[in-house]
């Protein structure tokens, strides 16, 4: 790339964006910029959008990342409000249950001032805008369960639907081995997010967004700077052209690196590979939160996570290298590359379907290492293909979960967000780069109210397509309300 083309002034032409990407950064940049008029074109190599590593959770306030700091966790906290008011269609409003195993070295009295911490951020928040108030009511942002409490529900009859928190906690704690986790336990008020919902809600929204154009199946394999434009060849099995843009919006998740090698950019980044596990537990009774152990990650005890879906289907992650995590699976830059080079045989697996004996062994270990605490899921088996994928996280630091953009070439946003919630404020700090390049005198950035037009019918049975067409059990595109 000739960079001393590039210009850093205020220009006064209407722009055409490319987005190169469709994740979940991708795509609400894309709905974004398009809703206010901006002229887009999402490019995605893959058949449909969101397809990435694997989204569960909405991670409000952190709680499931005791190591990142607090300010990471308020941020967290008030993007996972601005995504469950764009995507309302894509939560599973159901709490998560947080327990402290008694092989872990952390205490309730360590989880508490975050807690409260993020209660007061959340009835702030709701205090400044009622319609923040999409996590319940305030007051009620966690619940404390004593042993003695636990005990007394042991005796209770499952409810046919969960009301209130005790409702929820009634079929788990009849399930847990109560003897391996510490008390008090927490039920919090942070849902589910489910990725099949997510790309449905995306695709609907971008088919009626006039200045919004989805190319999937396409690959950006050039990229040249010429007369103050971008001038990208998008490549198909059927044919090559040239686009001409005027802003370059890189939202390619795990291969942000190649977009920064093709420009003669250099930046630095981690590459982590990472999977989540589909099982069938028939024998599970009730409605289930999420339930989530607390563990050191990346050690033989690291972090269980148990998410469920209708009619017995449990997603798991285990922060260990035997199940979530690989030996060699996070990989950094170096000066001959922006893109962090994954070992040939974790690559493999994202571009080739897992050996089934290999996702079947890891799904095997993931349902021992929850039968620790629940000794009946060891009765569950494979559900499906493992969800998996890489994950990009901006400069050296792996315990980066909160950031955005880099704009540190002209007319170029790096768009490297850690986590799905991340995905407004990245778009929003797009959109006034742009505004500011073109002089554009636009409205100020707003985009909460773009899919709650959606019918519930629509984005259900759009998310089940995209299941089937994935080869996943439709299941997970359902909410566990819907059982």
């Amino acid at each position: 790339m000739n960079t001393t083309t590039l210009q850093d002034t205020p220009l006064t032409t209407q722009p055409k964006v490319a987005i190169i990407g469709g994740g979940i950064a991708g795509s609400t940049a894309a709905l974004g910029l398009a809703s206010h008029h901006i002229d887009t074109v999402l490019i995605e190599a893959g058949p449909s959008l969101v397809n990435g590593p694997p989204i569960c959770h909405l991670h409000a306030g952190g709680n499931l990342y005791r190591e990142i700091d607090d300010e990471q966790c308020i941020t967290l906290l008030r993007q996972s409000i601005d995504t469950l008011k764009l995507y309302p269609h894509c939560a599973d409003y159901r709490p998560t249950l947080i327990a402290i195993p008694k092989r872990d070295p952390g205490t309730f009295e360590q989880l508490m001032p975050r807690l409260e911490l993020l209660k007061r951020h959340y009835q702030q928040l709701v205090l400044d805008h009622s319609d923040n108030k999409v996590l319940g009511e305030p007051d009620n942002y966690y619940r404390v369960f004593e042993r003695e409490e636990v005990d007394a529900l042991l005796s209770k009859p499952n409810p046919t639907k969960a009301l209130t928190a005790s409702d929820w906690l009634i079929p788990v704690v009849k399930k847990l081995d109560l003897d391996t986790i510490k008390f008090p336990m927490v039920l919090v008020e942070e849902y589910g997010l489910n990725v099949f919902r997510l790309a449905a809600s995306a695709t609907l929204v971008s088919k009626e967004l006039p200045h919004c154009h989805v190319h999937t199946n396409t690959q950006v394999t050039a990229i040249n700077r010429h007369h103050n434009q971008w001038h990208l060849t998008l490549t198909t099995e059927q044919s090559s052209k040239t686009l001409v843009v005027d802003y370059l919006v890189n939202a390619c998740g795990f291969k942000s690196g190649t977009i920064d090698d093709l420009i003669g950019c250099q930046q630095q980044r981690l590459v982590e590979f990472k999977a989540a596990y589909v099982t069938r537990w028939q024998d599970v009774e009730g409605h289930w939160p999420e339930v989530i152990f607390y563990g050191e990650r990346g050690t033989p005890n690291g972090m269980a996570q148990l998410t469920p879906y209708p009619n017995g289907y449990f997603q798991i992650h285990g922060m260990t290298k035997d199940i979530t995590l690989f030996n060699d699976g996070l990989v950094a830059s170096d000066t001959s590359s922006s893109q962090p080079q994954l070992p040939n045989a974790l690559a493999s697996k994202i571009s080739h379907q897992w050996p089934e004996d290999v996702a079947n062994a890891r799904t095997e270990k993931s349902i021992d290492f929850l039968a620790h605490f629940i000794p009946e899921f060891s009765t569950a088996q494979v559900g499906g293909k493992p969800l998996y994928g890489a994950q990009q996280i901006p400069g050296s630091d792996p315990k980066l979960r909160a950031t955005d953009v880099d704009f540190s070439t002209p007319f170029y946003a790096r768009s490297e967000i850690v986590k799905a919630s991340s995905a407004i404020d990245a778009t929003a700090l797009i959109y006034k780069d742009i505004s500011d390049k073109f002089s554009l005198d636009n409205a100020p950035f707003d985009m909460p109210a773009l899919t709650r037009q959606l019918s519930e019918l629509d984005v259900a049975n759009t998310a089940t397509n995209l299941a089937i067409a994935r080869q996943y059990p439709t299941y997970l595109a359902s909410r566990v309300n819907d059982q």
